[in-house]
C-alpha cells in the first residue's frame, strides 16, 4: 500500500469510494443523498487541506484529509473502501494525518465521527469531548472526540 495525493481527474472515483464507506453503516437513500454534497470532493475542497489517497495494486482503496478551522486541526476526512475495511488502512491513514497535523504544529487533532466509527478512533487513543452538529443533517449531533498529537494518542510517531 502507498499513499500518494489524489489527482483531479479521480475526485469522482474518490467521492463513490466515500460514499460506499459511509453507506456501509446502513444509512438510507434519502440519508445518503442529504449527505452526498459533504462527501463530495472537489478541486475546492481538495485545495483546502492535505489530502492523501491510499493505493493498493493500483487501486484507490482509501482517502483522508485534515483541516484547520478557527485555528483548530480535524479530521476532515477518513474513508476506507468496503472490502479493505479491517486491513490496518485505516490506522495507516490516521498515521499519516497525525503526521501531517504535527508537522503544521498542531498538537491536537479533533474528529467529527460517524457514530458508528467512533469505536474506531478511541481504539487508535481519541478521547469524546463533545458532540458536533451534522453539517449534512439538521439537529443530527456527531460524538466530537480529540487525539493528542504530543502524549498519549498515537504518540509513538515521529
Amino acid at each position: 500500500m502507498r499513499l500518494r495525493k489524489p489527482e483531479i481527474n479521480e475526485l469522482p472515483a474518490l467521492s463513490a469510494l466515500i460514499m460506499r464507506s459511509k453507506a456501509l453503516h446502513g444509512y438510507d437513500d434519502a440519508f445518503m443523498e442529504a449527505c452526498r454534497e459533504e462527501l463530495t470532493l472537489t478541486p475546492e475542497k481538495v485545495a483546502a487541506g492535505p489530502v492523501v489517497v491510499a493505493e493498493l495494486n493500483g487501486a484507490s482503496v482509501g482517502v483522508a484529509q485534515i483541516m484547520v478551522h478557527d485555528d483548530e486541526w480535524h479530521l476532515q476526512l477518513l474513508f476506507v473502501d468496503p472490502g479493505h475495511l479491517g486491513s490496518g488502512l485505516g490506522r495507516r491513514m490516521l498515521e499519516w494525518a497525525v503526521l501531517e497535523a504535527r508537522r503544521m504544529g498542531a498538537t491536537e487533532l479533533f474528529i467529527e465521527a460517524d457514530p458508528d466509527a467512533e469505536p474506531f478512533y478511541r481504539k487508535m487513543g481519541a478521547k469524546r469531548c463533545g458532540e458536533a452538529p451534522s453539517e449534512s443533517i439538521p439537529g443530527r449531533m456527531l460524538p466530537l472526540l480529540v487525539l493528542a498529537l504530543g502524549e498519549g494518542g498515537l504518540a509513538h510517531l515521529r
